[in-house]
């Protein structure tokens, strides 16, 4: 007889191993994932043209809302599974698990109900023009109608990499991305199904990995896996996950709010060209962050756990790793994206000198404040990872509506589409100096903990 992976590996290996191991298996995964919505837009650009990148920008708001759900429910139920099994609570990880399962599907049906119904309207305040909405329609009617398979996909698979199983849950992650790269090819390029095709393909390649998932955690041999009994929504596990949870809600709802912001100004200050120069960048932006949020993933389990354990030592060793990986990451990423903005943007659509250089001239701006975006993005997850749910939603916030959205307001009254670009680093800088302050009053705290613990 099997028996699942235990997580108390988490307590005692050393701290530099764990995080590699569990990283880079998040990271290839994250990695591949984005290089898919690459990939996708390529197809996208080069079948449909530089409108069909334009209507995918537009649906970026939709898409973060229904993100901002899903975070909230599986990024809290896997920080609170990593506590509960620190603290030795089995049992309790166990009913976090089936909280977690009946949230998201709750949630998915409520999401895809809303969204169906009011989808014009919705992609109108989003900024799509007449010629860009039916195109974006076409992609969101899919995603909404496979919105509980997302939620239920996304939420499991953080589940199963908190539970000790990083390399299982980069495995579904491959393997949606493969099945996706595959069905994309066939529905957009072979089919020419254009936007419809894209957004089927996510759906069924999200479908195919989630049942693997519920296989694993059918299976009583695991060390996490579902109860009959857990399945029912308690009031202290539900609070526990969406008081987590609260700080990627904040981020990605105010995401959306910005982006729609964004996008607005940009159809005032270049049109659906620009919407799509937007979303051009926004993907390459992602395709660097995803390294960093695997390491941000790697990390979460391990911080999680040893604060739950009261090893406070294995903490801190843990955040200061995983911030030099990040700042690594996004040092390299700055470099290459200032040296090489027109080839990297040109993959889009290359036949369209406008949308490449509207697009390059973009990415280098947006990048300037790379080198220290990573050291931010790693501190907010920390909050989040040892359940100081507030702080990090502070951070989430701070950076969105005290920062962003004043200079998305008042840069482009001075400097036009040029001011609007450069509101996104300005944001960045002044969000890690914010960062860094809550940090260093975090790691006093926990000195003295240290303190009492010895006592």
């Amino acid at each position: 007889m099997s028996v699942g992976k235990s997580p108390e590996e988490l307590g005692h290996l050393p701290v530099r191993k764990l995080l590699i191991n569990y990283s880079l298996p998040t990271i290839f995964a994250q990695v591949a994932a984005s290089v898919y919505n690459i990939i996708d837009s390529v197809f996208v650009g080069n079948e449909v043209g530089a409108l069909g990148l334009s209507a995918m920008a537009v649906t970026l708001p939709l898409m973060n809302i229904a993100a901002a759900f899903g975070a909230m429910i599986g990024a809290g139920g896997s920080t609170l599974i990593s506590i509960k099994m620190g603290q030795k609570d089995d049992v309790g990880a166990a009913n976090v698990l089936g909280n977690v399962t009946v949230m998201n599907i709750i949630l998915g049906l409520t999401l895809m109900t809303i969204g169906l119904l009011f989808m014009n309207p919705i992609l109108t305040v989003f900024g799509a023009s007449d010629q860009v909405r039916p195109l974006a329609a076409d992609f969101m009617r899919i995603i909404l109608l496979g919105n509980v398979v997302t939620h239920l996909y996304l939420g499991l698979n953080n589940a199963m990499r908190s539970s000790g199983n990083p390399q299982k849950a980069m495995n579904m992650t491959l393997m949606t991305v493969g099945v996706n790269l595959v069905l994309a090819f066939l529905f957009i390029k072979v089919f020419k199904w254009g936007l419809s095709g894209a957004a089927l393909a996510t759906v069924l390649a999200q479908l195919s990995a989630l049942i693997i998932i519920l296989k694993h955690f059918a299976n009583q041999n695991e060390y996490l896996h579902f109860k009959r009994s857990a399945m029912k929504l308690k009031r202290n596990i539900v609070k526990g996950i969406l008081g987590i949870g609260i700080s990627p809600f904040l981020m990605h709802t105010c995401s959306c709010l910005v982006v729609i912001l964004i996008n607005r100004s940009l159809q005032d200050l270049g049109g659906d060209y620009a919407i799509g120069a937007y979303g051009n960048v926004n993907k390459i932006l992602m395709f660097f962050a995803m390294v960093v949020l695997g390491i941000n993933q790697g990390m979460q389990p391990i911080a999680g756990y040893n604060y739950g354990a009261r090893q406070y030592d294995r903490v801190i060793e843990v955040l200061k790793n995983a911030i030099c990986f990040a700042s690594a990451v996004m040092i390299a990423s700055w470099i290459l994206c200032e040296l090489f903005p027109s080839q990297i943007m040109s993959a889009f659509v290359k036949d369209d000198e406008k949308m490449v250089e509207m697009s390059a001239f973009g990415l280098k701006i947006a990048v300037i404040t790379f080198p220290v975006v990573g050291f931010q993005m790693v501190a907010t997850t920390f909050f989040q990872s040892i359940g100081k749910a507030l702080w990090a939603a502070i951070q989430s916030v701070m950076r969105q509506m005290l920062f962003l959205v004043p200079l998305v307001l008042i840069l482009p009254q001075f400097f036009g589409l040029t001011g609007l670009w450069a509101a996104l680093p300005a944001s960045d800088a002044l969000s890690a100096l914010s960062t860094a302050i809550l940090l260093i009053i975090q790691l006093k705290k926990f000195k003295k903990m240290k303190q009492e613990t010895k006592i």
